[in-house]
């Protein structure tokens, strides 16, 4: 598709978007994060963005209103229990497919829908084609390549090595416009304006930054904090992310106070500042992957969650990062050793941070917005709008 004409000279088009994600402790809140991102670029070229929202145990509602959109709440269902042979991430919707497309349904019937964007692990092109008839455009965002989507375009920022041209062969329809890679990673715009402002890295540890995801429900972060306080790592400082959902802040708090140079931080609007600050990262394997390799931050990496590990390992393998392991199988000792790894190997983490950062570019939220603005131009010229 070439729709790469002078975009200045175009009509303006007013557009309206409706964007189909949820957080909750099961699901974390990664997926309502990256998409308030492309919300947030999206509204500042004009284009109206509303949320459907299930209304989960640890979602993010109050978020999304808070930073400036109208949601559309679904409601819980307690009872509700997951048949068996459906998608592998079924249990996280909260109903039954076809009750959430009726129940999106009444959203999208009576107003104008340019464009639906879906990120949602449980939803397929079944529910995609039920609800074709309320929207003029659908973007699905994925991580997994194992569902079919009826989509007009789809973004996955992740990276696969050889693999990631070809993880939807079979899944999209064939006119499918495909976002693969870290270069459309959907990220915040103070990531690109830290990044022109910092030197390179030294490859020194003096400060870690410690974050295992919004949820964290195994309490990862508690066996990472009790590797730090080792007394060969004492004299580190550390920095702990702890999300809105984890299931045990006092505790962290007790660790963090047992233990000189430690700050715990909640609430944070964005971890671009404490990512600059840190040499060494150690996180789980979601969305702020794309983030730290933005920021050429080097880190350890623990899967919290089985959708992480192949991207992890694709990583790793290449040099982008160090993979300790899956979380059943990672322990404070082995934290321990990959800590005395990174202190005793300076070069290797320079070689992290630069190849990091050509992994990714700084403009990924700004190069998708352009083309669902290009996709929605070259759709208006064929209709003869």
């Amino acid at each position: 598709m070439d729709v790469q004409g002078d975009a200045d000279a175009r009509p303006a088009i007013v557009m309206k978007v409706f964007f189909r994600a949820d957080a909750s402790l099961q699901i974390g809140t990664g997926h309502i994060m990256r998409c308030l991102t492309l919300a947030d670029t999206l509204t500042a070229e004009g284009v109206e963005c509303h949320f459907i929202c299930r209304d989960h145990p640890g979602n993010l509602i109050d978020l999304v209103r808070r930073r400036g959109f109208q949601v559309h709440v679904l409601p819980a269902d307690a009872d509700w229990v997951p048949s068996k042979g459906g998608l592998a991430h079924a249990a996280w919707l909260g109903s039954d497919w076809q009750t959430d497309a009726q129940q999106s349904e009444c959203v999208l019937k009576d107003t104008q829908c340019d464009w639906l964007i879906v990120d949602h692990y449980a939803l397929d092109s079944c529910w995609e084609s039920a609800l074709q008839p309320y929207y003029k455009k659908l973007m699905v965002i994925d991580d997994l390549a194992d569902r079919h989507h009826a989509c007009s375009l789809l973004l996955d920022q992740n990276w696969h090595g050889d693999k990631t041209p070809h993880r939807y062969n079979m899944l999209l329809p064939p006119n499918a416009v495909r976002l693969l890679g870290p270069q459309y990673a959907l990220l915040r715009p103070e990531y690109a304006q830290l990044r022109s402002l910092m030197p390179p890295r030294d490859g020194l540890v003096r400060r870690v930054l410690v974050f295992m995801g919004g949820s964290d429900p195994t309490n990862q972060t508690a066996k990472v904090l009790q590797a730090l306080m080792h007394r060969d790592l004492s004299w580190i400082a550390v920095d702990v992310i702890v999300g809105t959902n984890h299931p045990d802040p006092s505790g962290l708090a007790a660790l963090a106070e047992a233990r000189s140079g430690t700050i715990i931080h909640t609430g944070l609007p964005s971890l671009a500042g404490l990512m600059a600050r840190a040499d060494l990262m150690i996180s789980a394997g979601g969305s702020t992957t794309w983030e730290r390799l933005c920021l050429g931050l080097p880190c350890l990496v623990v899967s919290i969650a089985d959708n992480q590990t192949a991207t992890q390992l694709a990583l790793a393998s290449s040099g982008f990062s160090r993979f300790i392991g899956e979380m059943e199988r990672v322990t404070t000792e082995s934290i321990l050793e990959e800590m005395r790894w990174a202190l005793h190997n300076q070069h290797e983490l320079v070689k992290q941070s630069q190849s990091g950062q050509s992994l990714v570019a700084r403009s990924g939220a700004t190069r998708v917005s352009a083309f669902i603005r290009d996709i929605t131009y070259a759709s208006a010229l064929s209709n003869g709008n």
